[in-house]
């Protein structure tokens, strides 16, 4: 079955949401090279997900923020013909904001929620053109709808993920790969914990597991943005249909009248 489904690479693939994808996506038959930084629970994922569905697993530890690390899962993005989709998931979150004395976590969200996150769409975009098609799901967060929720960089970056999934599909889609781009609520996953803040605090908390399925549901669908948590896709189409209308009016040669009276 898996001989004939395209191989899967996922990011933070050792807990939460990339485990999660890992599993699921094994079940549906697909070969997985996993990316985390932890190797000992990439590796107890990886024969776990191998006695259970019987795909090949191959694991890359990797630390995304380090050059060396980042440039191997590129060059493994690029050159395994197996590779047909990237799940962009490394990401995380920082406990405090610009008022806070030291700014390095936020400076280092950018480097693994922005940097990464492109160059590894860059090189799955380049091999999946190259491969005649592919696909790229990039977890961005609905904090980029709502960047008052969190201080500092966090919604930003987030924000971001979205604005390149949206130019990447435009871009990509006419040549075969499809881009989605998956915006969660508040999830139960180890982020939390990790930036300080206690999950248990948060209102309207989804399991990770239901997260992951509705948005493969958006995938199967070929949506260009899940958001699982939103009760009514028409708010999304009715936000995406102001938007669009904007654009037209944004070219201008003069500025607009309030702004020259």
């Amino acid at each position: 079955m898996s001989d004939h489904k395209p191989a899967a690479l996922i990011t933070g693939a050792s807990s939460g949401i990339g485990a999660t994808y890992a599993d699921r996506l094994a079940r549906r038959g697909h070969p997985l090279v996993l990316v985390a930084r932890d190797a000992a629970r990439l590796a107890a994922l990886a024969a776990r997900l191998t006695a259970e569905t019987g795909v090949a697993v191959d694991v890359m530890a990797a630390d995304l923020t380090d050059p060396s690390g980042l440039a191997a899962v590129e060059a493994r993005l690029r050159d395994d013909a197996r590779i047909g989709l990237l799940v962009n998931n490394a990401g995380a979150a920082a406990p405090a904001g610009f008022s806070d004395p030291d700014l390095t976590p936020q400076y280092r969200l950018v480097d693994l929620n922005v940097v990464a996150l492109t160059r590894l769409a860059g090189a799955a975009a380049q091999g999946f053109l190259a491969r005649g098609g592919g696909a790229i799901v990039n977890i961005g967060s609905v904090v980029a709808l709502a960047p008052e929720w969190l201080p500092g960089v966090y919604g930003a970056t987030k924000a971001y993920v979205l604005t390149l999934s949206q130019a990447l599909q435009s871009e990509l889609g006419p040549r075969g790969v499809y881009v989605q781009a998956v915006l969660p609520a508040a999830t139960r996953t180890e982020i939390w914990e990790r930036s300080g803040r206690a999950v248990e605090s948060l209102p309207g908390v989804m399991e990770v597991a239901e997260m992951v399925d509705a948005a493969l549901k958006g995938f199967d669908r070929r949506e260009a943005v899940t958001i699982p948590s939103l009760p009514d896709e028409g708010q999304w189409q009715a936000f995406e249909a102001a938007r669009r209308a904007m654009v037209p009016n944004f070219a201008q040669a003069h500025a607009a009248a309030r702004y020259r009276a």
